[in-house]
């Protein structure tokens, strides 16, 4: 009988350690795919920068040195491969991005370009999905992380050693601003 309680003991505690293994694992494959959402977007965004800028440079002849640091950043977020390194990608090309949106206000015509206005308009929706992205990654983090930190499961973490993820952040004031893309 004793024999049969400790049995059922071990038992009880193999599923209960199973069980909050799977709950981990579930958590960080989450955080992976909040992750990847982020980077879709990213990507949408650095895929429609060229028509943006093709369209904006007939109008913005004197701005090179703006389309310059426009490729070199589409560049380096293709070579980045860490969170950290694209979210600061992601800061300077937010910063980038309102420079040619406040320069853009001084070309009545570039304003009423379709092509410009259309561009415009994709990019306003992808920062909206970029943002939404942000905010989900985020919020999968601070679970998963938190599933790392509270008793028991912090206890199969360190076993097994899950690791807390970092929270996607921006680095300085300017960067928190949204990209407004207003005509």
């Amino acid at each position: 009988m004793v024999v049969g309680i400790i049995v059922a003991i071990v038992v009880i505690l193999i599923i209960a350690v199973i069980g909050m293994y799977n709950s981990l694992v579930q958590a960080r494959i989450k955080v992976d795919n909040a992750w990847s959402q982020i980077d879709v977007q990213l990507q949408r965004r650095f895929d429609l920068i060229p028509n943006f800028v093709e369209t904006v440079k007939g109008y913005m002849t004197h701005e090179k040195e703006t389309f310059e640091k426009i490729t070199n950043l589409r560049s380096s977020w293709s070579e980045s491969k860490s969170i950290s390194e694209k979210a600061s990608l992601d800061n300077e090309l937010s910063n980038t991005l309102k420079t040619i949106m406040a320069v853009a206000e001084n070309y009545p015509d570039l304003k009423a370009n379709q092509n410009f206005s259309e561009l415009s308009e994709e990019l306003r929706n992808t920062e909206n999905k970029i943002s939404f992205s942000r905010q989900f990654y985020n919020d999968t983090v601070t679970m998963y992380n938190t599933k790392l930190e509270v008793f028991p499961s912090n206890i199969i973490a360190g076993i097994f050693n899950f690791k807390a993820r970092d929270l996607f952040t921006a680095e300085n004031e300017e960067a928190r601003k949204n990209v407004k893309v207003d005509f």
